[in-house]
């Protein structure tokens, strides 16, 4: 049945948005939650004496930041089955999204770190902190108020890159998009509605970040 374009426009729309809450977002937050916490111990390796475990970060965050993301989706995907290890596509997704942020959040954090007055070491060691307990209870909450912005800023990103998931058929918002132009020859429309979905999302979570950092802000001496 052939439908105006403010029609299809509309009725197509909240299949769109179903895409984004049921695919979307969770595949980025998961991904971004796993990724966050293998940042971490990549960060924590890279600032550690040990040139092995600091040059094993190392070259994982090399080879990451150095390979496509679309190639680490393939990869896994496609390229593990001839290995014998067959994984479902949103488990494939998941694994590969946080690997990735796991690679670009891991330099994000080791910055933060890094940019914490040595003084707050001594100061802990002083008052009989151990190193690991100075490192959760000073160093790392201090880090954390540095490492927001950049780490939202990969957050929004990672929503984008999930539109790659569609290759390996997830059914995500951009997924549905694709499924409802093939089905109404409207590429141009539809592909526009997927954007200005993706468009809202990122302006809503630029907001969520912004007051955020405000918040934060409060307990930074100036």
């Amino acid at each position: 049945m052939n439908q105006s374009p403010v029609d299809l426009f509309w009725s197509s729309l909240w299949p769109i948005v179903r895409g984004a809450i049921t695919g979307t977002i969770p595949l980025a937050l998961v991904s971004f939650t796993i990724g966050l916490l293998l940042a971490l111990v990549l960060a924590l390796m890279r600032l550690a004496s040990s040139r092995w475990l600091s040059g094993l970060a190392r070259a994982y965050i090399s080879v990451v930041r150095g390979t496509p993301l679309l190639v680490q989706l393939f990869v896994i995907f496609y390229g593990l089955p001839s290995v014998g290890v067959v994984i479902n596509p949103w488990p494939s997704a998941a694994i590969a999204f946080s690997l990735n942020v796991g690679g670009y959040a891991a330099e994000v954090i080791r910055a933060a770190i890094l940019s914490v007055p040595r003084g707050q070491w001594e100061a802990a060691y002083m008052i009989g902190m151990s190193h690991r307990r100075a490192l959760t209870r000073i160093i790392l909450p201090q880090a954390a108020r540095v490492s927001v912005p950049p780490l939202s800023n990969t957050f929004i990103s990672l929503v984008k890159d999930t539109s790659l998931a569609s290759l390996i058929l997830v059914t995500d918002l951009f997924r549905e998009a694709q499924q409802a132009a093939a089905f109404s020859q409207k590429f141009m429309l539809l592909y526009l509605e997927a954007a200005l979905v993706y468009w809202v999302i990122c302006l809503v979570l630029s907001t969520v970040q912004g007051s955020l950092e405000k918040r934060l802000d409060r307990y930074v001496a100036h």
